[in-house]
């Protein structure tokens, strides 16, 4: 009902920038909270950062003052801007969104699939 697609990913060097997108698609009524997740090589899914509908984004405490979050409701999309980019900002980023779909009076926890950041010199 609901699909979730990132885009943005890529290699980039030491104090690069990137920008991810994810635009989320099907029976939406709103979205709630969306978030960037990512997950290193080994490693578990943590959050990077995360916008409610309406109030404060929150941010790891490792990419504050480098990325920024986003989001366009209208379009239903999230953005996360990433700049100074470290060699351990390389992971999957994934997207997560809470989406009310239509039809029904409560949120529900999307994914989507994930985009490769691999920042290396």
């Amino acid at each position: 009902q609901v699909q979730l697609v990132e885009s943005g990913g890529g290699s980039v060097q030491p104090g690069g920038s990137l920008r991810l997108s994810c635009a989320a698609s099907g029976s939406i009524f709103s979205i709630n909270t969306m978030g960037w997740y990512r997950q290193a090589p080994g490693k578990g899914r943590v959050l990077v950062a995360s916008i409610p509908r309406i109030g404060s984004t929150n941010y790891a405490d490792s990419v504050k003052g480098r990325f920024a979050i986003s989001r366009d409701n209208a379009k239903n999309t999230a953005y996360l801007q990433m700049n100074n980019l470290k060699p351990e900002d390389t992971a999957v980023y994934y997207c997560s969104a809470d989406v009310v779909v239509v039809g029904r009076p409560y949120g529900t926890n999307y994914w989507g699939k994930g985009t490769l950041v691999t920042v290396s010199s």
